[in-house]
């Protein structure tokens, strides 16, 4: 009696018997007969299948993995990403000596044979028996398409992968039915088709067209003799026999494969002989995979397509469902990113804020009424190597879609604040005694009954100079703390958070925006993208649309192609036209004569705000024309650095501002952006001055210019003008209790930074 080995498996006598009875069942339900229970023949055994005849006959063919095209809105390619790179393709647009070289060194018999090779069977056999060990194979073309179609179905999942390889008897009986089925239903031709589209070549290349494009830069339709046998011999042991690592090795099985298409009579002996002697040839083309391989500097926009296809339930009800759409790719996904739009912003970044600069900036663009996402850049470019200063950390967007957590937009949150009071009734001529220094006014009424009630905490101006009365929208122009610590204290903190909610302002980390009067001045974690989007509610007067990243997306399968659905923006009104227009009014006013002049537009109305946090840990600008609107972030991401004496793209400042770093950002990715694009206007409303008592203690020093060259001039803190570092700014001298302000640093370095609130 044959005895097992230690191992437990079988000893080459019993896995001989074994694969000769299930070679000699194939052959006999290809003839129609019926045969006894299979047992009979040793088949049914722990492990394996009780009956042939039990099995499932129709075989579950996944669609290929192929890559996915992510296309901006003009339908520019912005970057190919695939699980598996592979472009599917016809019979017919493949080499014929590609064709007769893969079928003369797997299976020159295959146009001979059914599903099973029985000569080769036998042969298989002979040749282990000799060798003591399993030498040589004998599965047929067919039976390899269909591991392979198993392995494909796997898909990354390890488990599945060996399941789906695993030599054993179950596995066997279970391709050799499933071969039965597709030699019937798609002949010799089709199998062939599919084989070649779905093996693996090496260097990351799935199929044949994948594969022609690695190794040689040419489609595989325009193969020559020479190449279609290196790559048809690759197949056996893509590591093995790679041309790229191993020249000697891939040239010897190449001319392995030449010599037998001479022995069946694919090619002359004397073609073979010539091919030999030619050098590989090879015109290698890199791998192009991937987010990091984007155009225009658009790695981070690519990357959130990504995110909102894993996350959205429109593409699929459960993770798992998304990510197997994703992998199996074949999609072209057209975007709302604008080119144009797109590379303004990332050569405006390029211009002010360099890669190696201890701080970054991150810039969006959205268009009003729309929610689509025109552009997204970042200083810090995409990818891994740190001491380069790249990253992958999305900086426009929240922590859930590949973000961190935010930072405080500082006074730029002071627009959210007019337009919570001015919807609710509050007029913009609103005055407030607004002095340099005060407390927080306490009690403050919250939400759901709660009353903000902690006393004795001050708050103070950026400038001394900086002294009331003010109405609305000279406040909002110097960014005057004081004034809006007092507004928000007459409307309350409840019509804030709402009115924010409605502009789709929410905090990076997912947490909820506190109930304390501090959000005033812009201390909730915040992300680029969030705000950009809330002050397009402005730009569109008064309606909100989330936002959006995807146009369309078609998805190839087979030989088809059908469209997806994909994520709609919503829009609702979140504010009246009339608090809208207002809004814009005073927002004019800041980049006319305001914090926010150096991000003034030439020739087209533009309004905006500037915003810089408590120990200048960030600096903002957010602004918008009617027909596109923009964040701006200047910080260090790990929320370290703080922006004081420092060089930011080559230009050192004593202190950095709003609307000296970000706001010129802004101004030059905008103008780009919107260059050759119509120039309409808002609808603007009358705000009355207040007539000004005499001897009120402002001061009105003379602002300097846009390079902040004049000694005198330093009336509203934001605006550079006479800050030339001879002029000193007091700091604040207030602390703030625990708790006050949400936002504790976390591993991505995004914690609170203070107050906010600065101009």
């Amino acid at each position: 009696m044959s005895k097992k080995r230690s191992g437990g498996g079988l000893s080459p006598t019993q896995q001989a018997a074994k694969f000769l009875g299930v070679s000699v069942l194939a052959g006999a339900v290809m003839a129609g007969i019926a045969l006894p229970a299979a047992g009979a023949l040793g088949l049914a055994a722990k492990g394996s299948v009780e009956s042939f005849d039990d099995l499932p006959t129709n075989l579950k063919t996944p669609p290929l993995s192929q890559r996915t095209t992510i296309l901006d809105s003009e339908g520019g390619t912005i970057a190919t990403v695939y699980s598996r790179d592979r472009t599917v393709v016809d019979l017919k647009n493949i080499s014929p000596y590609m064709q007769k070289a893969i079928v003369a060194i797997e299976d020159s018999r295959f146009y001979q044979h059914g599903a099973v090779d029985l000569k080769g069977v036998l042969r298989a056999l002979n040749k282990n028996a000799q060798s003591g060990g399993v030498a040589q194979g004998a599965s047929t073309l067919t039976q390899q398409l269909v591991k392979n179609v198993a392995v494909e179905e796997a898909g990354d999942d390890p488990t599945k992968v060996a399941q789906a390889t695993q030599q054993t008897l179950g596995r066997k009986i279970r391709e050799l039915k499933y071969a039965i089925q597709l030699e019937e239903e798609l002949g010799k031709k089709k199998i062939l088709e599919n084989y070649l589209n779905i093996t693996f070549f090496g260097q990351q290349a799935y199929g044949v067209e994948a594969a022609s494009q690695r190794y040689f830069s040419r489609h595989a339709k325009d193969l020559s003799l020479e190449q279609s046998a290196l790559l048809a011999g690759i197949v056996q042991s893509p590591s093995r026999y790679d041309p790229v690592n191993d020249e000697a090795e891939a040239i010897k099985r190449r001319n392995t494969v030449l010599q037998r298409m001479a022995e069946v009579g694919d090619v002359s002996q004397a073609e073979a002989d010539k091919a030999k002697e030619q050098p590989l040839g090879l015109k290698v083309s890199k791998p192009k995979n991937g987010c990091i391989t984007a155009v225009k500097g658009a790695g981070f926009f690519c990357d959130y397509v990504r995110e909102v296809f894993l996350t959205d339930p429109v593409f699929g009800k459960t993770q798992e469902a998304r990510a197997k759409v994703w992998n199996q790719g074949g999609l072209t996904i057209r975007t709302t990113m604008d080119p144009q739009a797109q590379e303004s912003a990332q050569d405006s970044i390029k211009e002010h804020v360099y890669q190696k600069d201890d701080v970054a900036t991150a810039a969006t663009i959205v268009q009003p009424g729309t929610g689509k996402i025109l552009a997204m850049g970042q200083s810090r470019p995409y990818g891994i190597n740190n001491k380069q200063n790249q990253t992958t950390l999305n900086l426009s967007v929240n922590q859930d879609m590949g973000g961190g957590a935010g930072y405080q937009p500082g006074s730029t949150f002071k627009a959210i604040v007019a337009a919570a009071a001015i919807e609710g009734g509050t007029p913009a001529t609103q005055q407030y005694a607004s002095p340099y220094k005060m407390d927080y006014p306490a009690p403050v009424q919250a939400c759901n009954g709660k009353v903000w009630n902690e006393k004795g905490i001050p708050v103070t101006n950026e400038n001394e100079s900086e002294v009331g009365p003010y109405a609305m929208k000279e406040a909002t122009a110097k960014s005057v703390n004081t004034y809006y610590v007092q507004l928000i204290s007459d409307i309350g903190i409840c019509p804030v958070t709402e009115m924010a909610a409605k502009m789709g302002v929410e905090r990076a980390d997912g947490g909820k925006i506190q109930q304390a009067p501090s959000i005033a001045l812009g201390t909730q974690e915040v992300s680029p993208l969030t705000m950009a989007n809330a002050y397009a509610t402005f730009a569109s007067r008064g309606m909100y649309c989330t936002p959006v990243a995807i146009e369309s997306i078609t998805q190839r399968v087979g030989e088809k192609s059908k469209s997806l659905q994909v994520p709609k923006s919503t829009c609702s009104r979140a504010m009246s036209e009339t608090t809208a227009d207002t809004i814009n009014t005073l927002l004019k006013g800041v980049v006319e004569d305001g914090t926010g002049s150096q991000a003034g537009l030439s020739g087209r109305a533009s309004a905006g705000k500037t915003g810089t946090t408590d120990e200048r840990y960030a600096a903002w600008f957010v602004g918008y024309t009617p027909n596109m609107a923009g964040a701006v972030w200047v910080g260090d991401p790990a929320h370290k650095r703080q922006m004081k004496n420092i060089t930011i793209g080559g230009v050192w400042h004593s202190k950095v501002f709003g609307g000296e770093v970000p706001g010129p950002i802004w101004r030059d990715m905008m103008s780009g952006a919107l260059e050759g694009k119509d120039a309409p206007n808002f609808t603007l409303v009358n705000i009355p001055d207040p007539p000004k008592a005499n001897g009120d203690g402002k001061g009105d020093g003379d602002k300097g210019d846009s390079r902040g060259n004049d000694n005198g001039g330093n009336d509203n803190g934001g605006n550079d003008g006479g800050n030339d570092g001879n002029t000193t700014f007091p700091s604040p001298t207030f602390s703030i209790p625990e708790n006050f302000i949400q936002g504790t640093s976390n591993g991505n370095g995004n914690g609170n930074g203070g107050a906010g609130g600065r101009g």
